[in-house]
């Protein structure tokens, strides 16, 4: 199911083609299976279908969406893949470097930062600060 905020700064067509890129990476649409149309969406949820198909266009760029003409849109093969290579990248160019150069700056050593991201990672250490 997905959830839109209209009072959002993000534009519809970018939470649409977020929210149908996270049920790839999820799972919640699986390779080769069909996503819900433009109209089906568009009528669910009272947007605009020139605006989802502008979102779903996004992913076919994106090369995680095919259109089959007369069947709709498709999974690609090796979206979900394709989506946590990507995520992954993000995730370091965003946090991983600007981590490290703090830590840095901080005068850790790597054997000190792997112990603040150990202790990070249990749960239960977590809960202690």
């Amino acid at each position: 199911m997905m959830n839109f905020n209209f009072n959002s700064i993000e534009p519809i067509y970018l939470q649409v083609s977020e929210q149908i890129e996270d049920a790839i990476f999820t799972g919640t649409f699986a390779e080769g299976e069909r996503v819900p149309s433009t109209t089906e969406i568009s009528k669910q949820y009272h947007i605009n279908p020139a605006t989802v198909l502008k979102g779903m266009n996004l992913l076919v760029a994106a090369d995680l969406l095919e259109k089959r003409r007369g069947l709709g849109m498709f999974v690609k093969s090796g979206a979900q893949e394709r989506v946590t290579q990507r995520r992954q990248d993000m995730f370091y160019k965003n946090y991983i470097v600007s981590l490290v150069q703090e830590a840095q700056k901080l005068g850790l050593t790597e054997e000190q930062l792997w112990q603040l991201i150990q202790r990070g990672w249990n749960k239960d250490e977590r809960t202690k600060d």
